[in-house]
């Protein structure tokens, strides 16, 4: 069995989203204004079919699946392979700081090249890949012809969903940001699974 589409939902905005720090696996909890926009985020889900909901174990990605689920008659089940890049030591920094103490963090960037987030953090691809198998793991454990909604963060979704695309983390330049509380939405296949919607959002 396996789910007919997956919907790949960033959680909504934190302080630290707000002042442009890395948050990685700190437990950052949503704003007023996240839960706002998981709220309005939950409205247009509602009327996608989503039969399952689960989530990263990060409160800001819980409480915005609950808010979704809630809406859809749903519980949540939480899964800790849908966290964001581990930052290790970069938690809490600014783009600006970490540039300071990293002098290939500019460049990598710039040149669409993948790296360590910090000597203790993890790759982007490293953290796509543990993405793509929760995902894959759900999608197979759903029921045919159901809709699956995952819930996360938006650097390990993009690169996630990339990777069940059969795309290597080179090609996420081409694809911007996923915006607080927009979603992909992809379809399953035997091989590597096709893009459907990339960064919808409610507004």
């Amino acid at each position: 069995m396996t789910a007919a589409r997956v919907v790949l939902l960033r959680h909504g905005v934190t302080d630290w989203n707000d002042g442009g720090r890395f948050q990685g696996h700190a437990d950052v909890p949503l704003n007023d204004l996240g839960r706002a926009q998981a709220a309005a985020a939950a409205q247009r889900l509602a009327g996608m079919g989503i039969a399952r909901v689960f989530a990263s174990d990060l409160s800001r990605a819980d409480e915005t699946a609950r808010i979704v689920a809630e809406r859809c008659g749903l519980g949540v089940g939480t899964d800790p392979r849908l966290r964001e890049v581990d930052v290790g030591s970069w938690s809490g920094l600014t783009m600006e700081e970490v540039g300071r103490i990293d002098q290939d963090f500019w460049p990598a960037l710039q040149e669409g090249r993948d790296f360590r987030r910090s000597p203790e953090g993890e790759s982007a691809t490293e953290a796509g890949r543990r993405v793509a198998l929760a995902v894959l793991d759900h999608a197979e454990a759903a029921a045919d012809g159901e809709v699956v909604l995952a819930v996360g963060h938006g650097l390990s979704l993009r690169v996630g969903a990339l990777a069940l695309m059969g795309l290597e983390y080179s090609h996420a330049r081409l694809f911007r940001g996923m915006s607080n509380c927009h979603w992909t939405v992809l379809e399953p296949g035997e091989e590597y699974w096709r893009l459907r919607a990339y960064n919808e959002g409610a507004a």
